[in-house]
């Protein structure tokens, strides 16, 4: 970072809210001359630097003596990361130290800290040192834009590596027909990208330090190109174009400076759009998942919390490869083109969309699950994929509830497949489908743990006999499946009657366990249920 920037600057850089301001005794105009990372020891010098306290803190005595002890060394600046309410001593601290304090959005990391700490200095730094830069600062790319054409005498866009128009200098009446059709369409056609990349012309550009003259050919005008990176990093590039009319004889000259002064806009048109992004999927993952403040998870996805919706879950059933990926990514794309409105989370293994329904109507949910079923089938070597849709709650702060009933929906499918009850093969179904199967999944999620830490006659039972291949339990399960119909049962496990009497009165002899008694069925119907369907 770069002598001169203020706290002030700092924080009117972060137009993507990854910083909170808690508390700045000294005031927002004091200087920051660099940043330290963590502890990094008194080699390294704290004056004047903002400290990146990595780690939250969990009581107010860490706060406070971390915080003393930056302000000690001289630093202007601590940024920490808080899971919950910061400590008021810690607060107290930095306020009697003299030292700023803020925090870190919960949705960010680190790295995005230290990016926005070193881009705000070069942009900061951008608006010194010569004409070019001091006629651009302050007034961010379309300055630059108009900037430079003035340098070069021609028309300016800057891109993205998208191609997406950033800023444009003023387009004139001879303006060909390709510079007016990507200024009014904000990017540059698809038609024209692809002639540029068989051209060679993108690959030149995209592994260039230097400027790229291209000739007048037809109806497209002589044309100047320069890569803006970062390091090694590409961000954009700048394009001018002559328009009818000579560039300047310094005009290439003046486009690598362009360059150079356009670098910190582009980091920060970068941070701003990835923040947009990951407080977006922040936001959808707290919504689904039912912590954090939801009233504000919804606000930032732009949903009224007064608006029906439901959740629908797609789970792929391994392997996991490329073509489960690629599966994944396409069905994420389908979920976010089925409605505007839809969000859609993408996970490892699964892909999540909440769905804004309109008068409750659950159908919706159904007929995107089967979409995503029908799509993933479709598709060759993408494996199977599982789609369940939970039923419509009357607001995006109950999502969670509808997400957990989707996800069980799909337990309730790959059920089925498994023990063969599935004759159609259908993937896909919501709570309706699933039955009162959901409730049995409820109830031996909550009984699990008590079983697991249990022990005595059935724990026994079952615990050894697995061991020894699982013949018992399979039939007492096949057995109590039957509601005690012994002839129904072996003809299920293609056994003669008398065998599976004898296999029954095993259990009863040499376990203890009496299936007539209700308590005991009812036990062992349960640790069968959580060991696995037979």
């Amino acid at each position: 970072m770069t002598k001169g920037v203020t706290l002030r600057q700092l924080l009117a850089f972060d137009e993507g809210g990854i910083l909170q301001l808690l508390l700045a005794p000294a005031g927002r105009d004091v200087n920051v001359e660099g940043m330290i990372i963590g502890d990094e020891g008194p080699a390294h010098p704290h004056e004047g630097r903002i400290v990146l306290a990595a780690g939250p803190f969990h009581s107010g005595g860490a706060a406070t003596a971390s915080i003393r002890e930056a302000a000690r060394r001289g630093a202007t600046a601590v940024i920490v990361r808080v899971d919950d309410a910061f400590p008021a001593d810690a607060i107290a601290a930095a306020r009697e130290a003299g030292i700023a304090l803020l925090a870190r959005a919960d949705w960010t990391d680190w790295d995005d800290v230290a990016t926005l700490l070193r881009s705000a200095a070069a942009y900061t730094e951008a608006g010194r040192g010569d004409r070019m830069a001091d006629a651009t600062a302050g007034g961010g790319l379309a300055a630059l834009a108009s900037v430079v054409a003035e340098f070069t005498g021609g028309s300016i866009t800057i891109e993205d590596t998208q191609f997406r128009v950033l800023a444009h200098s003023a387009t004139g009446p001879e303006a060909d027909e390709l510079r007016r059709s990507t200024i009014l369409g904000g990017r540059v056609p698809d038609w024209r990208v692809e002639e540029l990349r068989r051209s060679g012309l993108l690959r030149a550009l995209w592994t260039s330090d230097d400027v790229i003259h291209r000739p007048a050919d037809g109806g497209i005008p002589e044309r100047l190109i320069v890569a803006i990176r970062s390091g090694r990093e590409m961000l954009g590039s700048i394009w001018v174009a002559a328009d009818g009319r000579s560039l300047t004889a310094n005009a290439a000259k003046a486009l690598s400076r362009a360059a150079e002064v356009a670098v910190p806009y582009l980091v920060q048109h970068r941070l701003r759009e990835s923040c947009a992004v990951r407080r977006e999927e922040h936001a959808l993952r707290g919504l689904l998942g039912g912590h954090g403040d939801r009233s504000v998870h919804a606000w930032s996805l732009g949903l009224s919390s007064e608006a029906s919706c439901a959740v629908v879950v797609a789970e792929h059933d391994g392997p996991y490869d490329a073509l489960a990926d690629r599966t994944l990514d396409v069905l994420a794309m389908q979920a976010a083109s089925y409605r505007r409105t839809v969000r859609v989370l993408r996970e490892s293994d699964r892909v999540l969309a909440l769905l804004p329904v309109d008068g409750g109507n659950d159908r919706e949910a159904l007929g995107l699950a089967r979409e995503l079923d029908v799509l993933a089938a479709s598709m060759p070597g993408g494996g199977t994929v599982w789609a369940g849709a939970g039923s419509v709650v009357p607001s995006p702060l109950l999502a969670a509830v509808s997400r957990e009933e989707a996800t069980l929906v799909v337990r309730v499918l790959r059920d089925r497949e498994a023990a063969g009850r599935n004759p159609q093969r259908v993937r896909h179904g919501g709570v309706a489908e699933a039955g009162l199967t959901l409730d049995v999944l409820r109830v031996l999620d909550v009984v699990r743990p008590v079983w697991e830490k249990g022990c005595g006659p059935v724990h026994e039972l079952i615990h050894t006999d697995l061991a020894a291949g699982g013949d018992l339990v399979r039939s007492i399960s096949a057995y109590l499946d039957a509601s005690g119909d012994i002839g129904r049962a072996a003809r299920r496990l293609v056994l003669h009657p008398n065998t599976l009497r004898y296999r029954l009165r095993r259990a009863r002899e040499r376990f203890g366990v009496d299936l007539d008694d209700p308590d005991t069925r009812l036990i062992i119907t349960l640790a069968v249920r959580l060991v696995g369907r037979f």
